[in-house]
């Protein structure tokens, strides 16, 4: 098959040495296009990619402590049949795992140390059906969670703000006052801390507190739990589930899913993720906004070309398509440089971040200022594609009016002086 001679002169218009001064001048603008288009590919891959990771780490480690869906009774109170609603859940096929539990915001002190922590009553043996976290690597932990020992669990970097190992005494400061004849005085009571956990999520590990739900109905004055936490087989399903169960379950219930409880930090995510692509996707246009100028030298270098192919019968729109082709090959170049090069620090970003944190002796995540401490990747299809169209198009359009230009050259006037 012959190869058409547009596709021949356009390659051979991009790849042209360096002759003459304005031949190589020409062609330092082309590189400096297709590395611009390079480099904006491959960032825009590498940030999409991170905050992809981002979101998928810290989505995971929130479901590992926090369950799928929640059912509670309004006003913090306790389920009027803890049971039925346990049952009734469960009867639901999506529904793979369900543990009631209560829930109560208090204080930890430890001699002049004090800090806020979210209480949470579990039932041992049912916990590890909900919570990833017990159920991989700390179901043993929760076994020392006995009813009447009043015994706790706390996050690792909870235990250890408070100075903390396992054995020692913390006290517990419950909300709401208990009536005395010397006025109204907190209500206390010790535990023993029994055992920690690390979920690899500060905001947990700073703030939970694991009791044994018989021992929090004790001390927040509840008869039973406080509602009832989920896990599903579809993490994704979540609140269509929970749409299900507000419609099936008896009672005056409230129904939370995971995606509401972390909402607006969901919505700002993904918010920052369009903005960045936005703002990258600006340097990608620049760059290829650079082959007008390439193209427009490289039309006014060859009016001599232009003329003599015009002569020999080549029509405007085969000239025209000559300076697409080498606009369009500096695009693909520029493109597929960018995607090797953004999918290859994407993929291993787990070891170039180390090696350059270790290089300049700094840390880019701080564990106690980042939810994770670690630059997590996630390159994803959903994104790969647009970016490589948008720079593909943004090529072919910079490329429409240099060779419209070099489609209107008058043969004589080019060689009137040749």
């Amino acid at each position: 098959m012959q190869i058409p001679y547009e596709l021949i002169l356009g390659w051979r218009y991009t790849r042209a040495g360096r002759a003459s001064r304005r031949n190589g001048f020409i062609s330092f603008i082309s590189g400096v296009s297709m590395l611009g288009i390079a480099l904006g590919v491959a960032a825009l891959i590498i940030v999409l990619s991170v905050m992809n990771g981002f979101q998928k780490e810290v989505r995971d480690r929130m479901l590992g402590v926090i369950a799928h869906i929640e059912i509670f009774a309004p006003g913090g109170t306790a389920l009027a049949d803890p049971n039925q609603t346990l049952q009734q859940a469960r009867t639901h096929p999506q529904v793979q795992g369900a543990a009631p539990f209560i829930a109560a915001q208090a204080l930890m002190a430890r001699g002049e140390d004090m800090k806020g922590a979210l209480v949470r009553g579990i039932d041992p043996v049912l916990e590890p059906q909900v919570s990833e976290l017990f159920a991989a690597r700390s179901a043993g932990v929760l076994a020392q969670l006995r009813p009447g020992e009043f015994s706790v669990v706390l996050g690792g970097d909870l235990a250890r703000s408070l100075g903390l190992r396992v054995g020692d005494k913390v006290t517990l400061v419950a909300p709401g006052g208990q009536v005395t004849p010397a006025g109204v005085v907190p209500r206390l009571k010790q535990l023993t801390l029994v055992g920690t956990f690390d979920s690899g999520h500060y905001e947990y590990d700073s703030t939970l507190a694991l009791l044994h739900i018989e021992d929090g109905a004790k001390i927040f004055r509840l008869e039973g739990a406080s509602g009832i936490r989920l896990r599903l087989k579809d993490l994704h399903q979540a609140r269509e589930v929970a749409m299900d169960l507000a419609r099936s379950l008896s009672g005056d219930l409230l129904i939370r899913d995971w995606t509401r409880q972390n909402r607006n930090w969901f919505a700002a995510v993904q918010l920052e993720k369009r903005m960045m692509f936005i703002i990258l996707a600006l340097i990608v246009a620049v760059a290829a906004f650079n082959l007008v100028s390439t193209l427009v030298m490289t039309v006014t270098d060859k009016r001599a070309d232009i003329a003599i192919l015009r002569t020999l019968g080549a029509s405007p729109a085969s000239v025209m398509a000559i300076f697409v082709v080498q606009g369009a090959l500096v695009g693909v170049i520029g493109t597929l440089a960018g995607l090797l090069l953004g999918l290859g620090v994407a993929y291993n970003i787990d070891v170039l971040v180390p090696a350059l944190e270790r290089l300049l002796g700094a840390s880019f995540l701080p564990r106690d200022i980042y939810l994770i401490s670690r630059m997590p990747s996630d390159p994803q299809q959903g994104d790969i594609v647009p970016i490589a169209l948008i720079s593909l198009a943004l090529a072919f359009v910079a490329t429409l009016y240099p060779s419209w230009r070099a489609s209107r050259v008058n043969p004589a006037q080019a060689l009137r002086y040749e």
